[in-house]
């Protein structure tokens, strides 16, 4: 284990869903967690671990000073859009956000030289899978702007790994899901869109019914498949990868973070339904654009290298840990 004491990180997007799991997980592991984040999607109260610096991330002025203030010694990169539905109707939206913006993130860390980075990527560079299990030699084909997004800032951090000397980590996610075990974050999307907070949603009077997009998938019950990977496993997946790029002897890596099942809308439907004792109002709608039917991952490359192990890997855990955290967001 190599020694973690006074490692300031800089955490893009930290106020969000994924990014403050990740920054409570850092400051248990001894690093130091600094928030750059717009608060267009995040939230000011989830930066709890480190100072919350706010600020566009395609300010590039502003950025510099930040990162000159701090001197961070690496940065996880999470500021993006991410709905894939969304960047269908506006891709320019996202390929400004994500592409443009992340361009001038690696610009900033090159000026500082700072050269450790750790990405949040996607499951969805992938496109429509070509066999069952996905593992990071498949094609990458993505069949959405938001994945077209993902791969093109994959594509432009290895360029500055080979121009600049960066040493990097992309990690492509499945479905995050889930919430802090302890109750104190969870997931907060406005809107929401994510599955099992929509279903939460629909449970609780929120919304007047649950839409299911589309059961005429090619898939056992006809509805979509998905890898849900708890988002503490997400957040341990970034600490390992820190490690490793502190480590002056270990190599760039992409990996896949999921937990290697997958389970369909209809099978989380139902486990709701069992874990919080209640009946969910379901009204059947058409298929989204940019949907696959299947995505789940082949995770054995980050078990092997980095040692990585999902610690949530039943339905009805992650179930549960998000319902701890619906109820008392809820309550407020």
């Amino acid at each position: 284990m190599v020694a973690k004491l006074n490692r300031t990180v800089l955490i893009t997007g930290g106020a969000g869903y994924i990014g403050s799991h990740t920054c409570k997980q850092l400051a248990a592991h001894g690093y130091s967690p600094v928030v750059y984040d717009s608060l267009s999607n995040g939230h000011r109260e989830a930066v709890q671990w480190g100072p919350l610096e706010v600020g566009d991330l395609g300010d590039e002025n502003r950025l510099l000073a930040v990162m000159q203030q701090y001197q961070p010694q690496a940065v996880i990169h999470f500021a993006a859009l991410i709905e894939a539905g969304e960047s269908v109707i506006h891709p320019g939206k996202f390929f400004r956000n994500n592409i443009v913006n992340s361009l001038v993130l690696l610009e900033v860390m090159k000026a500082c030289n700072v050269n450790r980075l750790i990405f949040s990527s996607t499951a969805s560079v992938y496109g429509n899978p070509l066999k069952k299990y996905i593992d990071e030699s498949h094609p990458l084909n993505p069949i959405n702007p938001y994945g077209i997004s993902k791969r093109t800032v994959e594509e432009m951090i290895d360029a500055f790994g080979k121009a600049h000397g960066f040493r990097y980590v992309c990690l492509r996610y499945f479905n995050a899901s889930g919430a802090d075990p302890d109750g104190q974050i969870g997931e907060d999307h406005v809107p929401e869109t994510h599955l099992i907070p929509s279903i939460f949603r629909a449970i609780t009077g929120k919304m007047n019914h649950f839409t299911l997009f589309g059961n005429d998938y090619d898939t056992p019950d006809g509805t979509c498949v998905r890898d849900y990977v708890h988002v503490n496993d997400l957040a341990l997946a970034h600490i390992l990868s820190l490690d490793s790029l502190f480590n002056e002897k270990n190599t760039s890596s992409v990996y896949n973070v999921g937990n290697g099942q997958g389970f369909s809308v209809q099978e989380v439907l139902d486990t709701v339904e069992r874990v919080i004792g209640r009946t969910i109002s379901v009204k059947m709608g058409q298929r989204r654009a940019g949907d696959p039917g299947y995505l789940v991952a082949d995770a054995s490359r980050i078990i092997r290298e980095l040692a990585w192990k999902p610690q949530f890997t039943q339905l009805d855990e992650i179930v549960r840990t998000a319902w701890l955290w619906e109820q008392k967001k809820w309550s407020h």
